[in-house]
């Protein structure tokens, strides 16, 4: 990268949360019609994760005026999503995992809160469901995925029911009752599921599984070891034939998987639920039924539908971009980076706070005409909650090549202490405090004032 491009991620003007309820005041937002027409320098759809840290870091560049950056989405609330495991752990409350959409969005950048209609690119332009057509120079699509609960059959009628033993870390609404029929949960066969394709947080389906086991365990329903013994039988249904993506922590998880007695239903992808029955497919097509009294189900996912339909998709339907700079391979005014990309790593937050710094040089530097040569790596994390009190910190590159933080300090395919508070309390800190305004960069540390 170079030192040119490098500058323009460092803080120029006051922080963009700085003094933010005059600068509402002096800069109130203009309303928009139907008939409008807007331009824009950089649009950004999707006030996720990747929208908030991609708009905030170019506004940090100090090359933008009053409304150049545009952020577009419809939620009316921002959520810390990997916190979602803590709250159905019961370590968190999840109503304070939420913030305002507009409260997290800078006075200077313009807020369409509306859905997006359609992209035509080759003309530069976004199309809100309300028909107003919004112009761009850049265009950078991050609105993450879409949670298909209805993928799979029985679920949403499952989920509704408060009385039902059936539950998801992977939504707001659904969250916390995890942890309630955690404890409800006495006796009986326990399954814990994750699906085949795209998912968000590859980790997130076993942290349910530890924490709930080791509640279970502290409770004397689950004893590890001696199955026979235990009041609460355990078993873990995966899509995948291994534990995990990256060998060196799958070994690990395997490993914690055998000595606590977990029963591994490898490549199971749930289907329908009816009842007290999951019914899963198998490789080579046949269902195998299987009774639970507790089920933690992580729903199938894929992209949003305005962007699997339209001309910047690839046939999976996710954005198709450049793998190294995240700059689009048809329309060289495009970029996307975290869920709704097909950057081939892993779906997380902190894969985000890798992809933001380069995509931000890339997209400056493209502005005035130069080249970009800022180079993405793969990078992500996955911080695996193993039991109350201890964390696997994942963190690989493209291939599955480990690429850890505190690798030459000790082993982190081992559960530590101090990852568990990492993930507990340091990174929700840091990501409402710090990235979601543009001044964090994941291993690399804050963005600071130059």
């Amino acid at each position: 990268m170079s030192h040119k491009c490098l500058a323009r991620l460092r803080l120029h003007t006051s922080s963009p949360g700085s003094a933010k309820s005059a600068a509402r005041l002096a800069l109130p937002r203009a309303h928009y019609s139907s008939a409008a027409s807007h331009r824009h320098k950089v649009l950004v759809v999707g006030a996720g994760a990747a929208g908030l840290s991609v708009s905030h870091q170019l506004l940090r560049s100090g090359k933008f005026a009053q409304d150049d950056i545009a952020v577009m989405d419809p939620a009316d609330w921002h959520h810390y999503q990997p916190g979602w495991t803590l709250v159905g752990a019961g370590l968190k409350d999840k109503n304070k995992l939420k913030m305002r959409t507009e409260d997290l969005i800078h006075a200077k950048l313009k807020l369409y809160n509306d859905s997006v209609g359609a992209f035509t690119p080759q003309d530069h332009c976004v199309t809100l469901e309300t028909g107003t057509k919004i112009q761009y120079d850049h265009l950078v699509v991050c609105p993450g995925i879409n949670i298909k609960y209805d993928s799979i059959k029985g679920l949403p009628e499952a989920l509704a029911n408060p009385d039902a033993p059936i539950s998801t870390t992977y939504g707001f609404h659904t969250c916390d009752k995890v942890y309630q029929n955690v404890q409800k949960m006495k006796s009986g066969d326990a399954i814990f599921t994750q699906p085949t394709g795209i998912v968000k947080c590859a980790g997130a389906p076993q942290k349910a599984m530890w924490l709930a086991l080791d509640y279970w365990k502290r409770a004397g329903l689950y004893r590890p070891g001696s199955e026979q013994d235990s009041s609460i039988k355990v078993s873990f249904a995966t899509g995948l034939p291994v534990m995990f993506g990256v060998a060196k922590y799958s070994a690990t998880l395997d490993q914690l998987r055998r000595e606590r007695g977990v029963e591994g239903l490898f490549q199971h992808d749930l289907v329908s639920i009816d009842g007290n029955q999951a019914t899963f497919v198998l490789p080579d097509g046949k269902q195998v039924a299987r009774r639970f009294d507790f089920l933690h189900v992580v729903p199938k996912m894929g992209p949003h539908a305005f962007v699997a339909n339209s001309p910047l998709a690839d046939a999976a339907g996710l954005v198709d971009v450049d793998s190294s700079t995240m700059r689009h391979r048809a329309f060289s005014n495009v970029w996307s980076l975290g869920d709704a990309s097909n950057l081939p790593t892993s779906k997380t937050a902190a894969a985000i706070t890798a992809q933001a710094p380069v995509l931000v040089s890339n997209l400056l530097c493209a502005l005035e005409g130069a080249k970009t040569n800022a180079v993405y790596d793969g990078y992500t994390s996955c911080p695996l909650t193993t039991e109350y009190g201890k964390v696997l910190l994942a963190e690989f590159k493209y291939g599955g090549e480990p690429k850890e933080t505190f690798g030459k300090l000790v082993n982190q395919a081992v559960p530590g202490r101090g990852f568990y508070y990492l993930k507990k309390d340091f990174f929700p800190w840091v990501y409402k405090k710090f990235m979601v305004k543009g001044a964090w960069g994941g291993p690399k540390g804050f963005i600071r004032q130059r």
